[in-house]
């Protein structure tokens, strides 16, 4: 009896509920895990995209050249996607002024609002999963629980039938029961340690992406200040001279 004892002898004696929370724990596993793996790719891939254009975006001349890159191809992250917003709001709010209901307010309202859309849209995706996991870590020890009280009230109600109450019969059908708790932990903490991991990335790129949101704003606007300011000075032939560059020492 002893060396039929354990993981196979287990499962050949648990009944349709013991399966079925079996069941429950290896799909909660699997999901978890397909999750943990996916999201750790996508974030590698989209930390190196956003370096990379964020090096070429401080190292342009103007916005404008930003606007022809993002315009030649599809932005692959969140830092392309926020440019772009924000370029293609200042740009629409220019030709529409406030004939637009979604430019009333003024370019900066409607540039402000541009940007906190383009930072939800990537706080909902970069969460998109995360309540699975989150899921998986904290009821999977509760299930595994249940599974193996299930599974101890079923074998102490075969040993009383059998009317052999001793520690040796006792111990084996009890210690196969546990089997089911320690699948629980076995989901459970790496979907914990994962969800952590996972929360702490997503409040540095957030802040990440909001900082230079707020870069975008000032770019934007100080930009068509200093555009509207050079148009005025070039289009008034009796503009003041304060306005214009000053002369050269030259010329003095």
């Amino acid at each position: 009896m002893e060396k039929e004892l354990g993981f196979a002898h287990f499962l050949a004696q648990i009944d349709a509920v013991g399966i079925g929370v079996l069941v429950l724990l290896v799909s909660l596993s699997i999901t978890s895990w397909y999750l943990i793996i996916t999201k750790s790719i996508a974030n590698f891939i989209a930390k190196k995209r956003a370096e990379a254009f964020l090096k070429h975006f401080w190292g342009v001349d103007s916005l404008q050249e930003i606007r022809v890159k993002l315009n030649s191809s599809v932005p692959d992250n969140a830092f392309a996607q926020v440019a772009k917003l924000a370029i293609d709001a200042a740009a629409d709010s220019k030709i529409h002024d406030s004939q637009k209901l979604a430019a009333a307010g003024g370019t900066s309202e409607f540039l402000t609002r541009a940007l906190r859309n383009g930072i939800d849209q990537e706080a909902t995706r970069v969460e998109n999963g995360l309540t699975l996991i989150a899921s998986a870590g904290s009821a999977s020890p509760y299930i595994g629980l249940f599974g193996t009280v299930w599974a101890i009230y079923h074998a102490l109600v075969q040993i009383g039938l059998s009317g052999q109450g001793t520690l040796d019969k006792v111990a084996g059908p009890v210690g196969e029961a546990l089997i089911m708790t320690a699948l629980g932990l076995a989901v459970a903490i790496p979907a914990v340690l994962a969800y952590n991991a996972f929360v702490r990335r997503n409040r540095i790129w957030l802040a990440r992406l909001d900082a230079f949101a707020h870069d975008l704003f000032i770019l934007t606007t100080v930009g068509d200040i200093k555009d509207q300011s050079e148009n005025i000075v070039r289009s008034s032939p009796n503009v003041s001279p304060i306005l214009k560059s000053p002369p050269a020492e030259g010329d003095q």
